[in-house]
């Protein structure tokens, strides 16, 4: 079943206004050249970004998305952006269960869970992200983790309009290594077979599943050629936006 590759770049922790704003621009301008796209592109600068960046992609087909969200509407919880708000800035897309996130503020495939129930109910997207350990991978339990993340961080109710699974090693992930793409089509292939048994079969067969991790423009056409890999969940290479355009051109968009 033919499903749109999505190319997503997810800035983090990076950029100040107007740094922001020239890469947005950049962005939006390699988009527009390249006439009429085979690819979806969506960018996800930080919160303070927001605004400023879906100006600077006015007119371009780039979507606008936020790197987390709380599952709360509103309340006391300072510190927190819900997804309610994001909507009202603007955004599309949502990334949610980020190995970072999981790691670094302690997230569990419940909280995951409860995220995406909001940011759906909101009208956003989800990018859910899954992926194992080094530890883990040694251990021969990547599928494993992958398959319990998916069970436990994928709502009853997603389909593949509101859900976008992003497959991220977390030993990957700005370290310049890359799993074999015999490793990586493994993954995907479990993920889809158990969003099969989660979701049925026909969402699962619609539903995009991305690649993220080192992801660079010499190796985007080998990985992005795999036949359950949906598109690329970019970190450091999305912030050049040359790099950014340059895995998408090689990934024939």
């Amino acid at each position: 079943m033919a499903r749109k590759k999505l190319i997503a770049g997810n800035w983090k922790m990076n950029g100040l206004l107007a740094d922001g704003i020239d890469l947005a621009k950049n962005v939006a301008g390699g988009v527009k050249a390249m006439g009429k796209p085979q690819c979806e592109f969506l960018v996800c600068p930080p919160f303070t970004l927001l605004t400023s960046v879906k100006k600077a992609l006015r007119g371009a087909k780039v979507a606008l998305g936020a790197q987390d969200c709380h599952m709360a509407e509103k309340g006391a919880h300072t510190g927190d952006i819900s997804p309610l708000m994001l909507k009202d800035l603007g955004c599309s897309y949502v990334i949610l269960g980020h190995s970072e996130r999981r790691a670094d503020h302690g997230e569990t495939d419940a909280i995951v869970a409860d995220k995406a129930v909001a940011a759906h109910k909101a009208g956003l997207k989800t990018v859910i992200c899954i992926g194992e350990t080094l530890e883990q991978r040694e251990a021969g339990k990547a599928v494993e983790i992958c398959r319990n993340q998916i069970l436990g961080s994928v709502p009853a109710d997603s389909t593949a309009v509101d859900t976008v699974i992003a497959y991220e090693p977390v030993w990957a992930i700005g370290t310049g290594k890359v799993p074999t793409t015999q490793d990586v089509e493994e993954v995907h292939l479990a993920v889809r077979k158990v969003l099969a048994q989660k979701l049925g079969k026909s969402t699962a067969g619609k539903m995009r599943i991305l690649y993220g991790g080192s992801v660079k423009p010499s190796n985007a056409k080998e990985l992005l050629s795999l036949p359950d890999v949906d598109g690329a969940l970019i970190g450091g290479a999305s912030l050049k936006a040359e790099d950014f355009l340059a895995i998408a051109k090689n990934s024939e968009c």
